[in-house]
């Protein structure tokens, strides 16, 4: 069991809810793991995310009375993590950031996306802003959500966003073996293959590896795609039972003392 209270935070075009988040909080609770969500928006800035995690976190501290959180982030999740952690100077309050699937050093996706012309037309500009209302968010803003995951911006980040030494960084990913693993992610995984190597459909494992520890979850006969990764299907992918990774990432955590 973990010494501290852990926080899920979702990524981009996601809600806390068992939905995304799948079988893993049952789980997690049934090992006795005091188990929240971040409440984050689904298509909110990394600052912006970043200062909704802070009040998250104080409210947790104040009704558990822990001393420190354990974070365990999905896909941008992860850069809205490090953002507290670095920029607004949390890490004296957060015990381990878990990394999955993010892109830490960038995707190649948001950068085609950010050179697409009919991507940056006038016509999608004022559609897509109103689509990804549904989710909820107060300020939704998608173009600036995705030049967040660009190459050229998470290289600054990261310059400017170093890890704190007072706490412990690992990271994890799982990659697709072949575009018909999930046919949701079956063009961009393609695209990527071409032009970043192995990866989840959405983010290259290359770009995914981040701390003192990492792990790659695939198979040859079928993979996990980036989607796949928070249980959002309900059922065993390939040779993997998906909550039993996160039984795994906190069973590891808790043997380090967190």
């Amino acid at each position: 069991m973990l010494k501290y209270p852990l926080i899920l935070i979702h990524g981009t075009g996601a809600k806390d809810n068992t939905l995304f988040w799948g079988r893993i909080p049952k789980l997690l609770k049934e090992l006795g793991i005091n188990v929240f969500y971040g409440y984050t928006d689904a298509w909110g800035s990394i600052e912006d995310n970043a200062k909704l995690l802070q009040l998250r976190i104080e409210d947790i501290i104040h009704k558990t009375g822990a001393e420190k959180i354990n974070l365990i982030a999905h896909s941008k999740g992860g850069i809205d993590a490090r953002f507290l952690i670095s920029t607004l100077q949390y890490g004296q309050k957060i015990a381990s950031l878990t990394t999955i699937s993010t892109p830490h050093h960038g995707t190649l996706i948001a950068d085609y996306f950010l050179n697409n012309r009919t991507f940056q037309s006038s016509l999608a500009k004022r559609i897509l802003p109103v689509l990804v209302k549904i989710f909820g968010d107060n300020n939704p803003n998608i173009y600036n959500v995705i030049n967040e995951l660009s190459i050229n911006y998470m290289e600054s980040f990261n310059q400017n966003n170093l890890n704190d030494p007072l706490v412990y960084y690992n990271s994890y990913a799982s990659a697709m073996a072949s575009k018909k693993d999930d046919f949701l992610y079956s063009w961009a995984y393609q695209y990527l293959i071409k032009n970043a190597g192995e990866n989840d459909g959405l983010v290259p494992v290359k770009s995914a590896v981040w701390g003192d520890k990492f792990q790659l979850f695939t198979d040859s006969s079928r993979g996990i795609s980036h989607g796949e990764i928070t249980d959002i299907k309900r059922r065993k992918i390939g040779a993997f039972d998906i909550p039993e990774i996160y039984r795994k990432i906190t069973h590891d955590l808790s043997k380090n003392g967190f």
